[in-house]
């Protein structure tokens, strides 16, 4: 009985019973998988929700500013549809205008020149660089097969470089007068060359591209165009002006007589350059500039017309009418 009763203790022993119940709470731990739940976080995926700021790409909605393109509505004319069309051609001869002439060979623009602009001779003998004789000498001896510039450099006148730069800048400044607006028609003559020869070709583009830059910038210096065929009459600096050594010359010929033009050839100069420090010599006060034309005015009316009567009749008006005809 003690036994039984020792045992029974034994069988349900609290701390056992306590012990089965505390273990299987332990189990309960595996809730912490609940933890998973946390990752709900991956919520944080419809982040991408957020990527709905790819709603950005829109932004080339804002592409729509390529409506900028729309300003190639009002293209730049050209210079010279007639150089550009020849251009395309690949066209090989002479185009004459009003003001000088362009050599194009395979649609590429190789000389230039105008009554208005100092030549190559002239820009490279006028300052010493190529003695009078030699420029004459390869002219005579090379110009019937139109090879004077390679005569130049083979001949050992002058640098390959040097002769290079001084034609691109005659071919520039011809081309600036050559492509003025004019009057008279434009024609080509195909298959013509200059006797000068392949120095270094400039593209059709290039030159109008630079006539146009030329305009533009005489334009921003001083908008007075009569300055560039106007005798230039020299002007007193005022106390404290500073006047160059270049403007010196110029304003040394600056007699009320000589032409920009003329001032260019007399200092052996390219024209625009000529043409341009005399515009920024008007600007600055340093020469006259012309007054612009006077706008026509209209014939004035006779002074009998006022002595008609307010309430002329049929025969008076056909009598007003003759004579405004007859002073016409």
């Amino acid at each position: 009985m003690t036994a039984a009763s020792a045992h029974t203790p034994d069988s349900s022993h609290t701390p056992d019973s306590a012990h089965t119940a505390a273990s299987p709470a332990a189990p309960v731990s595996p809730v912490s998988p609940v933890s998973p739940v946390s990752t709900v976080s991956p919520v944080s995926p419809v982040s991408p929700v957020s990527t709905v700021s790819p709603v950005s790409p829109v932004s080339p909605v804002s592409t729509v500013s390529p409506a900028s393109p729309a300003s190639p509505v009002s293209p730049v004319s050209p210079v010279s549809p007639m150089l550009v069309r020849l251009a395309g051609e690949r066209a090989t001869g002479a185009l004459l205008r009003d003001h000088g002439t362009l050599y194009l060979a395979d649609g590429r623009v190789v000389h230039a020149e105008s009554p208005a602009a100092p030549g190559i001779d002239v820009l490279l003998t006028a300052g010493g660089r190529l003695p009078r004789a030699g420029w004459e000498e390869a002219v005579d001896r090379a110009g019937a097969r139109r090879e004077v510039g390679r005569f130049l450099v083979d001949s050992g006148r002058i640098g390959g470089g040097e002769l290079e730069i001084c034609h691109l800048g005659a071919l520039f400044d011809a081309a600036y007068f050559a492509l003025a607006p004019g009057s008279g028609p434009t024609r080509f003559r195909y298959g013509v060359a200059h006797w000068i020869g392949p120095v270094r070709p400039v593209s059709a583009s290039a030159v109008e591209r630079e006539t146009r830059r030329r305009r533009e910038l005489l334009d921003q210096v001083w908008p007075y165009a009569a300055v560039d065929t106007a005798p230039v009459r020299a002007r007193e600096p005022v106390p404290g002006q500073a006047v160059t050594r270049r403007q010196r010359v110029l304003l040394e010929l600056a007699d009320g007589v000589r032409t920009p033009l003329a001032i260019a050839w007399a200092l052996g100069r390219p024209a625009f350059h000529t043409l341009l420090d005399i515009r920024r010599l008007a600007a600055a006060g340093l020469v006259e500039t012309p007054a612009e034309p006077a706008a026509a005015t209209p014939a004035a009316v006779p002074s009998w017309v006022a002595t008609v009567s307010a309430d002329p009749d049929i025969a008076l008006l056909r009598r007003l009418r003759d004579a405004l005809e007859a002073s016409l």
